[in-house]
């Protein structure tokens, strides 16, 4: 049977990168899926700066399960050249870092288009990203979000099908907001491409909520995941139960949330507490 080895999007925990890493040490999470670094966005850091963080990391015995990448989180009629140098240095610093997992996502649609009418441009922008990940040695893994091509389970398969090398990072909380039931169909669409989890709950009518108080069952899918996997694998808690600047958008409508906390340290605490339970 395979184990579960539990990681942490920890910028949700601190937005300086030393409390982060101490805040994982404090939680006994050996892992983390990082993003921001004192608040600055992973794709934007100098190679002084990743260095820096490697010395921190190293410090603290962290390691990185995988490199949590706005890749792919553009528009179509956005700037794909700059993109794909972006994405060059996120694979250099995966490299850095001693990630082989880049998470990315399958692009938005200009302004008054579908996304989803825009199969031919989304497969050519990803091949691109694909392309250059394989320079680096990096696997990518596609999350599951809405308003992507990629935001429904059909539509990640075509994905995968499209491209033996992309992974998939399987966010079930994302897909309660989508209206999608996350297990058993969806996961089992999905489940023999799947890197790692992205642990976040979420209710339909839209609240994201603690891991296990939802309706992603979590307990579920990871109950027959660690049957299926041939190695075991990484949760990456995403909790985002700590309120955000966009977090109504991305959902799409307004909520009055069940569970509130007072600062995001409580907030993360609490999710870390009841994914370890979980697993």
């Amino acid at each position: 049977m395979a184990k579960i080895i539990l990681s942490a999007f920890a910028d949700e925990y601190s937005d300086s990168f030393e409390e982060q890493l101490q805040g994982l040490n404090k939680l006994g999470i050996s892992h983390i899926e990082i993003r921001h670094v004192n608040k600055k966005n992973i794709s934007v850091l100098t190679k002084e700066e990743i260095l820096e963080a490697k010395e921190l990391l190293d410090k603290y015995g962290i390691k990185v399960s995988a490199i949590g990448s706005p890749l792919g989180k553009i528009k179509l009629d956005g700037d794909l050249d700059g993109h794909i140098e972006t994405a060059k240095r996120v694979y250099e610093y995966a490299n850095i870092l001693g990630a082989k997992y880049v998470r990315m996502f399958s692009f938005y649609a200009p302004d008054g288009k579908n996304i989803v009418d825009m199969k031919t441009e989304v497969f050519s922008a990803l091949g691109r990203l694909l392309d250059a990940a394989r320079e680096y040695g990096v696997i990518l893994c596609h999350e599951n979000e809405a308003k992507i091509y990629g935001d429904i389970p059909e539509r990640c398969r075509e994905l995968l099908d499209a491209f033996p090398t992309l992974s998939c990072v399987y966010d079930m909380g994302n897909f309660v907001l989508e209206g999608v039931d996350p297990y058993p169909e969806a996961y089992r669409l999905l489940k023999d491409r799947i890197a790692y989890f992205h642990i976040k709950d979420a209710l339909a009518a839209g609240a994201i909520v603690p891991p296990g108080c939802g309706e992603a069952k979590i307990a579920e899918i990871l109950a027959e995941h660690k049957e299926y996997a041939d190695c075991d694998f990484f949760v990456s808690l995403e909790p985002h139960l700590e309120l955000f600047s966009g977090l109504n958008a991305l959902v799409g409508r307004a909520f009055e949330n069940p569970y509130k906390y007072p600062d995001a340290k409580t907030a993360f605490t609490d999710a870390a507490d009841r994914i370890k339970k979980l697993i």
